[in-house]
C-alpha cells in the first residue's frame, strides 16, 4: 500500500514559511553533548528538499522530559548546532517556542534560513493536545510538515491540533517509514520473520498477536522470554518476569500451538540461557540448558550432567538467550526472505571487559549477525524498538540493516495495525 497522506511534494510550497515536526529526542552526556545523532540525519533530505524550495524552515521537536521550563539538560540548543554542522550552514535557535521570542525569530528568517525552537515540552499545553498552545504555534508559519515518526502515535498539540490551523502534509521521513512497515507487515517477500523482545508481554501483545497470525515464524527472546518461560513450567530464579502476564503468555502460547497444527509455522521460546548473580561487568556467567541438554551433556560427557546444568539457581537472572537457542533463531532466519526485530535478546547495555560484545548480548549479536547475511543468506530486514536500534547504533550497522525505525512506540503500533494521529491528522491525496 502505498502513502495515502499528502507530503510536501503534493503542495505548492515554494518559498514559504514552514513549520516542520522533527522527532529530535536524542540522547546527551553529563556535558550535554549529542551521544547520536542517527533521527537529526534522517531528518535531513526533508529539509534539503524544503531549502531547495527556498522554504523559510521553523522546526519543533521535544527533548526528554524537562522538570521545568528552564531545564538545560532538555534544552534543544546542542540539537541546533549538531544540526547546522550536519548541513553546514548556520541555524538560528529561539529560546522559546511560542511567544514573543519564538515570534521575531520567525519573522526575520530570510528563505532557505533555519530556525530551531526550544523544546516544546517546556511548555505543559504540548502534551494535553492544547487548542491555544496549537494555534500560537501555528502561527509562526504558513504551512505544517510532519516529519517526526517517533511522535505520531501520540495527539499532542504538535502532532494534532496544530493541524487544525494550518495545511498539513507529511515529510519525506515520514512517508519512508510508513510505506516500509506498512508494506512489511502487509505484502512480505516470505517466508516472513518477526523476533521479539522486550520487557513486557502486555506492551506488545498486540503486535505479538499480528505476527502470530501473518508471520511464519517467531522467536521471543529479553526478559518477555521469563514470563512466557514461567507460563510453561519452568523455574527462572530472581529473573525479571511480570507475573500478571502469565495468563496472556499462556494465550499466547495456546494460539500458537494450534496455527502450528494447521500449517508450517514455527513459535519459538528460547531453550537455554546465559545466567548470573548480577547484572555487574564482572559477574561469573554459566550456562543453563533447561530444555535442549545439549550443552550440558556435551560439556559433561562420559559423565551425566548434574541437575544444577539445566535448572536456573534461585539467586540467578535470565540475562541472555543461550547459544543453542542463538544458533535456533539464526538457523531460521536463514530461510526467511522478511525479518522484522523488536527488541534484544539480553541486557545488551552491560559492557565488556574483555572485546565489544557485553556479557550478555552474545544471543542478540548472533541474531544480527545473522540478519546480516554472515551464515550466508541476509533477509530483508526492518529494526524497531528502543533497545534494538541502540545495539544497531552502538555498533555501527545502520548503514547495514536495510531499514532502522526512528519510532518504537510508532512503529510498534503501525505494525500492530492501529491508526496514528499524527498521520490521520494530515491532508489525504486526492
Amino acid at each position: 500500500m502505498s502513502f495515502y497522506k499528502k507530503t510536501i511534494r503534493d503542495i505548492d510550497i515554494a518559498g514559504k514559511r514552514v513549520l516542520l515536526r522533527t522527532d529530535y529526542n536524542v540522547p546527551l552526556n553529563e556535558k550535554y553533548h549529542i551521544t547520536d545523532d542517527y533521527r537529526i540525519k534522517q531528518s535531513l533530505p526533508t529539509i534539503r528538499y524544503l531549502l531547495d524550495k527556498n522554504c523559510k524552515v521553523i522546526i519543533c521537536s521535544h527533548l526528554g522530559r524537562p522538570k521545568s521550563a528552564d531545564d538545560i539538560s532538555c534544552s534543544l540548543r546542542p540539537v541546533a548546532r549538531r544540526l547546522g554542522q550536519l548541513l553546514d550552514q548556520p541555524v538560528e535557535f529561539a529560546e522559546d517556542c511560542v511567544g514573543q521570542k519564538a515570534e521575531e525569530a520567525a519573522t526575520q528568517l530570510y528563505q532557505q534560513q533555519i530556525l530551531v525552537l526550544e523544546n516544546l515540552r517546556f511548555h505543559p499545553e504540548e502534551e494535553t493536545n492544547d487548542s491555544e498552545f496549537a494555534k500560537r504555534l501555528a502561527s509562526l508559519a504558513e504551512v505544517f510538515v510532519q516529519d517526526g515518526f517517533g511522535v505520531v502515535h501520540r495527539a499532542h498539540a504538535s502532532t494534532d491540533k496544530v493541524t487544525s490551523y494550518l495545511p498539513s502534509v507529511a515529510g519525506l521521513l515520514l512517508e519512508k517509514e510508513v510505506d516500509i512497515i506498512t508494506n512489511v507487515m502487509e505484502n512480505p517477500r516470505r517466508p516472513l520473520a518477526a523476533i521479539i523482545g522486550g520487557a513486557k508481554i502486555a506492551d506488545k501483545i498486540d503486535v505479538l498477536n499480528r505476527f502470530l497470525d501473518i508471520a511464519d515464524f517467531v522467536a521471543v527472546g529479553g526478559a518477555m522470554a521469563n514470563t512466557f518461560l514461567l507460563a510453561e513450567g519452568i523455574d527462572i530464579g530472581k529473573s525479571v518476569a511480570d507475573i500478571d502476564d502469565i495468563d496472556l503468555a499462556r494465550e499466547v502460547i495456546a494460539k500458537a500451538r494450534h496455527k502450528s497444527k494447521k500449517q508450517h509455522f514455527i513459535f519459538y521460546l528460547p531453550q537455554d540461557g546465559v545466567v548470573a548473580t548480577s547484572l555487574n561487568k564482572t559477574a561469573h556467567t554459566r550456562i543453563v540448558d533447561w530444555d535442549a541438554h545439549v550443552i550440558a551433556d556435551i560439556e559433561n560427557y562420559p559423565k551425566r550432567p548434574s541437575r544444577k546444568t539445566g535448572k536456573v539457581a534461585h539467586n540467578e537472572m535470565i540475562l541472555d538467550i543461550g547459544p543453542f537457542s542463538g544458533a535456533f533463531i539464526a538457523g531460521g532466519l536463514q530461510f526467511a526472505n522478511t525479518v522484522v526485530w523488536n527488541g534484544a535478546m539480553g541486557v545488551t547495555e552491560t559492557p565488556s571487559l574483555n572485546g565489544p560484545i557485553g556479557p550478555f548480548a552474545h544471543g542478540t549479536d548472533i541474531i544480527a549477525e545473522a540478519m546480516l547475511g554472515e551464515y550466508g543468506h541476509k533477509p530483508f530486514t526492518v529494526v524497531g524498538g528502543g533497545d534494538t536500534v541502540g545495539y544497531i547504533e552502538k555498533h555501527k550497522l545502520q548503514n547495514l540493516v536495510d531499514h532502522v525505525s526512528t519510532g518504537g512506540g510508532a512503529s510498534l503500533e503501525l505494525m500492530a495495525g492501529k491508526k496514528l494521529p499524527g498521520v490521520e491528522a494530515l491532508l489525504n491525496k486526492e
